[in-house]
């Protein structure tokens, strides 16, 4: 068994566990346990500082998630997209390809709830049939593989399925989709980035929500990653109380480039059941989009989006910035409020059409 695997064997993963670690009532630890799977690893609990913190708040279970009328199963109405269980197909060149149904740790604002952590909701038996849906689509040329956590796997079935995907002529790129950098960095080992080497391009998007979150051992397997030739992209959700400040999200963005990740999205928090005291008002979200652009390098802003209810997909959302626009000129809000004008390109005056005489074809020409 490798370093990872033991350490991924010491989560705290019972009620009785996690009650006793964290000083909470063991009968609601448990009633929020048969709602959704608890899950944390060693590593990611040494992280926590003092109960409610943001680490803290990420995976220790709250009763509010046990609240009536607090969103959806399926915001995004993926099961609508899913032409067979593991794949979801709905935009027109990519699809995601669900793999695998654990995570190091369970994110209590996930949103995938009604699946992660369910065995016989995302299984082994489905990657054939994703596989051969993706072989008999031909305008797929980008697959998403994402879980639960395909990092979770082991090296030898998660290469099974990269090597099965990357044989299928028009698949183009391949996209792991992860929360294992920060919640299980010792995952990153010498074995995995060799096998992974094999399958350029491969990209991989991560998931860290907070700076805190970017400790050394986070960092020298991003690093490792990125030395293996695998770009890096983060993928953050805006949450109530963990990152929703202006020079929290500033430092965590800046934190990440540092290790050489490139800040992909801001998501606003999806409106999936039992997670509504994470989510915030979409103008917080526009308001740290501004304390983003302009005051930190263009490098360190994301796009900010909603992933639409009803399956939509994803919609950007940005400031106000442009303040009118005419046939003269256009003006222009900058990051600091100021307003700029930029002269419209002038247009030719129109003229009166020349009027052409008819012209015939000779008769060898005509068709």
């Amino acid at each position: 068994m490798e370093d990872w695997q033991r350490i991924l064997g010491d989560s705290l993963r019972t009620p009785e566990d996690i009650a006793e670690h964290f000083g909470l009532d063991l009968e609601e630890v448990r009633k929020i346990g048969r709602a959704f799977k608890i899950q944390i690893t060693p590593y990611y609990a040494s992280l926590i500082k003092k109960k409610g913190d943001p680490i803290y708040k990420q995976v220790v279970p709250d009763l509010a998630e046990l609240a009536e009328n607090s969103g959806q199963e399926d915001p995004l109405e993926e099961d609508l997209d899913s032409p067979v269980p593991s794949i979801v197909h709905r935009y027109p060149d990519r699809v995601l390809f669900l793999v695998s149904h654990s995570c190091a740790s369970y994110c209590r604002f996930c949103t995938r709830k009604r699946k992660v952590g369910d065995p016989g909701k995302i299984h082994p038996r489905y990657i054939e049939d994703g596989i051969n849906y993706i072989r008999d689509h031909p305008e797929v040329r980008d697959v998403i593989i994402s879980g639960g956590d395909p990092l979770i796997l082991s090296d030898e079935k998660l290469e099974a399925i990269l090597s099965q995907v990357r044989s299928i002529p028009h698949v183009e790129i391949v996209r792991l989709g992860s929360r294992v950098p920060c919640f299980l960095p010792q995952r990153i080992t010498g074995k995995l980035l060799n096998m992974l080497k094999k399958y350029h391009p491969l990209y991989l998007n991560v998931h860290f929500n907070h700076p805190d979150e970017i400790t050394p051992e986070a960092a020298r397997a991003l690093n490792l990653l990125a030395d293996a030739g695998i770009p890096l992209g983060n993928q953050t959700v805006l949450l109530k109380g963990i990152n929703d400040d202006v020079l929290v999200m500033r430092r965590l963005m800046q934190k990440l480039l540092t290790v050489r990740v490139r800040p992909y999205y801001i998501y606003q928090a999806d409106y999936v059941k039992g997670t509504d005291h994470f989510r915030t008002t979409v103008e917080k979200g526009l308001e740290i989009y501004q304390g983003l652009r302009g005051w930190t390098s263009g490098l360190a802003v994301p796009q900010y989006v909603i992933d639409a209810p009803g399956g939509g997909g994803k919609i950007p959302l940005i400031p106000e910035y442009v303040q009118s626009i005419s046939d003269e000129k256009v003006v222009l809000r900058n990051y600091a409020g100021e307003v700029y004008v930029y002269p419209q390109v002038k247009s030719p005056k129109k003229r009166r059409p020349r009027v052409q005489p008819p012209c015939y074809a000779a008769p060898s020409q005509q068709l």
